[in-house]
């Protein structure tokens, strides 16, 4: 999930704008949460998901 739609409900404004602490708390902790996929980019999931798909076809092929 993102932040950047989120309101909140102490201050009812953006949770992305951080106006209060509790806005800041939860912005702090989304964006830990989401560290790791934030990190990937589409091309990097595309590269690691060809990889799996090689590693599979070469397992396959040596055990046939």
């Amino acid at each position: 999930m993102t932040y950047d739609r989120l309101v909140c409900a102490n201050c009812a404004s953006p949770v992305s704008e951080g106006r209060c602490p509790v806005c800041r708390a939860n912005r702090e902790r989304l964006q830990q949460e989401n560290s790791f996929l934030t990190g990937l980019n589409p091309t990097t999931l595309i590269v690691l998901l060809a990889m799996l798909v090689a590693a599979v076809a070469l397992l396959a092929h040596q055990t046939v």
